[in-house]
């Protein structure tokens, strides 16, 4: 129980909601300098711009008092980011094990709520289907590694609905922002813009599965906050 008198609560709450509006504008900001270097392209923009975005997106979560697996998430998938920088199959597949690691953190932190079977269904088959269309065109190093990692990431897809709409268009998302790189992976030919699609989708997809995540109310089973007890309002 607090003992400050109650109308000083929302003054103490003002500079981490402040906090939390400049961090959500940075992100937006690197965003989208991320997104027009590459589609102009601007030489070095990606490189530059990349690094910051999931550090911003999850200093966001942090001031709006996100549970902890959520932060844990856009670590693993800031680790996935950086590694992909680089053009190297070693580095593909640890930056692959580093989102899978967010997956799993997401994964727990939808927890048990019910979620439509019929959407299950549908993950199921769009994977199985695309799978078996992609899989003699993968390197054979990465045959067994990336069905793995789509396992994983079409159950996190699927269970992202348990956070609400917004969670779950991020869910999707995801998963078309990953099937975009692992079509370049598998040699076929890109659709246009394709670099520019793949960040565009990814970027939406954690930011919308943040956004399911704080919109869930307080005391749900499937999200309890970790970093204070009350929450921001933006």
């Amino acid at each position: 129980m607090s003992l400050r008198p109650a109308a000083d609560r929302p003054a103490a709450g003002r500079p981490r909601a402040r906090a939390a509006r400049a961090l959500l504008t940075a992100f937006l900001l690197v965003s989208l300098v991320d997104l027009l270097g590459v589609l102009v392209p601007v030489e070095g923009a990606h490189l530059v711009a990349k690094p910051l975005l999931m550090p911003l997106l999850a200093g966001y979560a942090v001031a709006r008092r996100a549970p902890r697996l959520l932060v844990a998430a856009l670590c693993f998938g800031w680790g996935g980011d950086l590694l992909l920088l680089a053009d190297d199959d070693l580095a593909f597949l640890v930056g692959m094990a580093s989102f899978a690691a967010g997956h799993v953190c997401y994964l727990l932190l939808f927890g048990r709520r019910p979620v439509s079977r019929a959407a299950g269904a549908g993950y199921a088959v769009v994977l199985a289907l695309f799978l078996a269309a992609l899989f003699g065109d993968l390197p054979t190093g990465l045959r067994a590694p990336m069905a793995g990692y789509g396992l994983l990431l079409a159950a996190m897809a699927w269970r992202s609905g348990a956070l609400g709409p917004y969670a779950a268009a991020g869910g999707a998302l995801f998963l078309l922002s990953d099937g975009l790189i692992a079509v370049g992976v598998a040699g076929w030919t890109p659709p246009p813009a394709h670099d520019f699609l793949v960040m565009l989708t990814y970027l939406a997809a954690q930011f919308l599965l943040v956004t399911g995540a704080l919109r869930t109310p307080r005391g749900s089973s499937a999200v309890r906050p970790a970093y204070g007890e009350g929450r921001t309002s933006i």
